[in-house]
């Protein structure tokens, strides 16, 4: 089975999807409860499980180490633009970016239901970067993604993973093989919404990949005040799912494991969950400061596990990168960003019918009346 993907750099991918199903299963060997981990790819930039190696094409390859290249020089200005005051107060995706594992895995067709810091996943999934622009400046545009079968950031921690587990009732209802990869932080665990929506996906076999992007902390507080358990992976085994932790800064540990999960609810045997450990390189929010909550020696230690470098030191070494590719490309996303930036821009302060039009298909009842009183209301403001 083959999918086309169109990612970031808005190039047509082929991508012979994985064999995970024909080979010896990476949920079975890696136990959470023995706190085992599965990395392919190590910080050196070497292979060290090539018996978990998946059957990944090099123009995929390429193209994911691309868009992870994208989301951080996106990352690092939309900081930037914040600090410039063009931008509201945003999450920071500096150093989570092997997330992009989890959308190459899926078709165009199916769901990602985002947190806050899977930009990586989402440009290469066809979410455009404008959008997500627009959004960080809090334009109600920003939410809408024509196209792309992706929910706009959702800010109650956990809220996402009951939506994604709506969105994967109804494809099993309608007969359909559409899964829903869903993302919650390792703080959103500790959420009802969390654990109900686990129990739900369970009990209804709904085709939902849970992808945990355990970064260590929930704002201040480390993982470990959180939860007594040594992984957050063998949450699953009370829901009688799959469950697994993998290297979250290893592109191709993320890709093994969600292409196995992925073929998994395909077959309509319900959902699983992945755990990716990694590490926010950056602060929380533009808003926070992690040098109150956080040491440099351990910041030191996870900066030389960067998911960037570790993907480039591989395609070096086998001549599928170098140093003039890797202008070019920077060259590319700059204007990209640029050209981003402006369209944004001129979007414009977010309009009274652009405040309810976008919550359903066709405006309810209600939210005709709430419209209705707010443009009055500031029609009187304008007049008195």
């Amino acid at each position: 089975m083959s999918v086309t993907t169109k990612e970031a750099t808005g190039k047509v991918v082929k991508n012979e999807k994985s064999k995970a199903t024909k080979q010896k299963s990476v949920f079975a060997e890696f136990d959470p409860l023995k706190q085992k981990r599965l990395t392919i790819l190590d910080h050196t930039g070497k292979i060290v499980a090539p018996e978990w190696m998946p059957d990944i094409t090099d123009e995929l390859l390429i193209e994911g180490y691309k868009t992870m290249k994208f989301a951080r020089m996106a990352d690092n200005k939309c900081v930037n633009y914040q600090r410039q005051g063009k931008m509201f107060t945003l999450p920071v995706n500096r150093g989570q970016e092997a997330v992009v594992g989890t959308t190459m895995a899926i078709n165009r067709d199916d769901w990602a239901c985002q947190a806050f810091r899977e930009m990586a996943a989402l440009l290469f999934h066809g979410v455009p970067i404008e959008r997500m622009f627009m959004q960080n400046m809090g334009l109600e545009e920003g939410a809408v993604y024509d196209d792309v079968n992706a929910t706009p950031m959702s800010v109650p921690i956990a809220s996402q993973m009951q939506h994604a587990c709506g969105i994967g009732h109804a494809i099993k209802y309608r007969g359909g093989k559409e899964v829903v990869v869903a993302y919650v932080g390792d703080g959103g665990t500790s959420t009802g919404d969390f654990h109900e929506s686990l129990n739900w996906a369970a009990v209804f076999k709904c085709p939902v990949i849970f992808i945990i992007n355990n970064n260590q902390y929930a704002i201040s507080a480390h993982r470990d005040v959180q939860t007594m358990t040594p992984t957050l992976a063998q949450k699953a085994i009370a829901y009688q799912m799959p469950g697994i932790q993998v290297d979250g800064n290893d592109m191709l540990a993320v890709y093994r494991a969600t292409s196995e999960a992925v073929e998994h609810a395909r077959a309509g045997n319900g959902p699983s969950l992945i755990e990716l450990l990694t590490y926010r390189m950056g602060a929380h929010t533009t808003s926070d400061d992690p040098s109150k909550y956080r040491d440099k020696k351990e910041e030191t230690y996870w900066e030389a596990r960067d998911p960037l470098a570790r993907v480039k030191i591989y395609l070096e070494s086998r001549k599928l990168w170098n140093d003039k590719l890797e202008k070019a490309h920077e060259e590319y996303v700059n204007r990209k960003i640029e050209a981003a930036f402006v369209m944004a821009s001129a979007m414009g302060p977010n309009t009274v019918v652009e405040l309810f039009s976008h919550q359903f298909a066709e405006m309810t009842n209600s939210l005709q009346d709430q419209m209705a009183d707010l443009q009055g209301y500031l029609l009187w403001k304008e007049e008195h």
